[in-house]
């Protein structure tokens, strides 16, 4: 757990080391920036085929944890994640976001009205603000979308471990999240409204639509990765705030430094650590020869912090010019949330650090026990 609480020394001390490093279960690990990048937008590199994913899970078509994520846009490889990529891409438009803006702004007002006193940030802000918003999106009645984020946390587990009492719990959660979209999914059949479902059910590019079982994978995938990242990155965002008090007062003073704090903020303490890739064919990444199979792990936290890339890497710095983060991947699996996960973080904070000036800590914050996901299930805060 010490090193999940605070992984940045042993990142700069992985990174002095060696350009690559083999894990115990055979992974090569990359942790400079430069390297990360190779990584992440390398077209001979890719996720694990299906012949290989049976291999390392066998039977995981069976789990509906595991097929619901390993079919989905997240995981697969083109040319089926082309399709799905463009089909889904004409209806997650700039516009769609950028229409969300009033209504978040809306949404931000009405959850710091209801903080007073000592609260637990996750509970009372950071997680309902996404789970919200990415639900005026998909078109979630309000009632419904409480019940989520146990659901999502429980299925989400198989992407830091698989073991059977990880799917004990990531299997139902799965189903019952696929069981309500697909209801929702029929009500908008019957009855198109203006939210994110319909347009998906609606989506075509020369005569090719979704599938009923890739519409619902992939608006459970929506929905899934629409909050959960995002709560993280409010809540780290907060945490490192309030232990860097003069960059606080900074975003207090200069509500306009928000895009560049927001990028800044990612870098420092970014919610998605790692991500792995597969080589298809014998390559050579930071000058060393890898054959193909070898499977590759970026974390993206490390590269995030490389002083090669960035001066002083472990100082917050809100003003920071050319801080562009890792956090959202790149090549053809970028993030396509990452535009309205920075929106909701460039009004949420400004509005949050305006409205309560004696901000501060009103208990250790609870640290998830989580690698590849990184963020906290409690943060007990003071808002005055």
């Amino acid at each position: 757990m010490t090193g999940r609480d605070d992984p940045y020394p042993r990142y700069h001390r992985l990174r002095e080391i060696s350009p690559i490093v083999r894990a115990d279960d055979g992974a090569l690990v990359v942790t400079r920036h430069a390297d990360c990048v190779a990584v992440t937008r390398d077209s001979r590199l890719g996720h694990m085929p299906p012949h290989m994913i049976d291999f390392v899970s066998p039977g995981w078509q069976d789990h509906p944890a595991l097929r619901q994520l390993f079919t989905s846009i997240l995981v697969i490889n083109p040319p089926d994640h082309t399709r799905l990529r463009r089909l889904v891409s004409s209806s997650f438009t700039a516009r769609r976001v950028q229409a969300l803006q009033p209504r978040i702004a809306e949404m931000v007002g009405e959850l710091l009205d209801r903080m007073t006193g000592d609260v637990d940030f996750v509970e009372a802000f950071a997680f309902p603000l996404p789970v919200n918003v990415i639900g005026e999106l998909l078109g979630v009645p309000e009632p419904d979308r409480a019940q989520f984020q146990e659901l999502v946390r429980d299925w989400t587990r198989v992407l830091e471990v698989v073991t059977s009492d990880v799917l004990k719990t990531a299997d139902p959660a799965a189903a019952t999240i696929r069981e309500y979209l697909a209801g929702l999914t029929a009500e908008r059949r019957r009855k198109p409204a203006d939210d994110m479902i319909s347009a998906l059910v609606a989506a075509e590019d020369d005569g090719d639509k979704l599938t009923e079982d890739e519409l619902l994978t992939m608006a459970a995938l929506l929905f899934a990765a629409g909050f959960e990242t995002t709560t993280n990155l409010l809540a780290n965002s907060v945490v490192a705030l309030l232990r860097n008090p003069e960059q606080l007062a900074l975003l207090r003073t200069d509500p306009g430094l928000a895009p560049s704090a927001v990028e800044e903020l990612l870098r420092y303490d970014t919610p998605v650590q790692l991500i792995s890739r597969v080589a298809w064919d014998d390559i050579e990444v930071a000058g060393v020869p890898v054959s193909g199979g070898e499977r590759f792990v970026a974390y993206l936290g490390a590269g995030n912090r490389d002083p090669e890339r960035f001066a002083e890497p472990d100082r917050l710095d809100l003003t920071r010019a050319d801080n562009a983060p890792l956090s959202f991947g790149g090549g053809i699996h970028y993030c396509l949330g990452a535009p309205l996960a920075r929106l909701e973080a460039q009004i949420a904070l400004p509005a949050l650090v305006d409205r309560f000036p004696k901000l501060d800590f009103a208990a250790a914050p609870e640290r998830r026990d989580s690698l590849a996901i990184r963020g906290y299930t409690r943060l007990p805060i003071s808002v005055g």
